[in-house]
């Protein structure tokens, strides 16, 4: 599975939580995190891990924080042959969460067999997505922290997508996107 979103969607969140539910169900889960690298040292600060505590210390999960290393796309440029490693070592789910910048980090859903883009109710210009790109290769579009102030908001972003979903050519006979 592909994860895919905006900073601050709260995409390690929701990896930590959908991934805990899966170890309770006795997956074996691997997390497979990328981070930008800095164009000036190189350096990445690879912090998904401290972001996923509970998960870091589940015996049935793995989580491998990976710098993209001025690779684009959002991945890595051994992100596949990693995806393959973790399938080889027992691990039922992999999860893949992306850069997840913009309108062009969607490389993991030729990799996937789902691409999970994670929104934000209120990120400002809701239909930013309508732009061909990544919402284009979503398989899922969750709209993520829809609790709260923000239910209405979320609300109106997920009907806002339906619509805008409704005019993108289908990639499949067989699966239409959810939103």
């Amino acid at each position: 599975v592909g994860l895919s979103g905006p900073p601050g969607a709260g995409k390690s969140t929701f990896i930590e939580c959908f991934g805990k539910m899966l170890t309770e169900r006795k997956h074996k889960v691997s997390v497979l995190a990328v981070d930008p690298s800095s164009s000036t040292s190189g350096g990445s600060l690879l912090g998904d891990k401290t972001r996923m505590t509970e998960l870091s210390r589940d015996m049935n999960a793995y989580i491998r924080p990976s710098p993209t290393s001025g690779t684009l796309g959002g991945v890595t440029r051994t992100t596949n042959e990693a995806i393959l490693l973790c399938e080889g070592g027992g691990y039922d789910v992999v999860l893949v969460e992306t850069v997840g910048v913009g309108q062009s980090e969607f490389a993991v859903a030729d990799m996937v067999d789902m691409f999970i883009l994670l929104l934000p109710p209120a990120g400002g210009d809701e239909l930013q997505g309508i732009k061909r790109g990544i919402i284009e290769m979503a398989d899922l579009v969750a709209i993520n922290k829809a609790d709260g102030d923000l239910v209405v908001p979320a609300r109106r972003i997920q009907a806002e997508y339906v619509s805008a979903m409704k005019l993108l050519r289908k990639r499949s006979k067989v699966w239409r996107p959810k939103v």
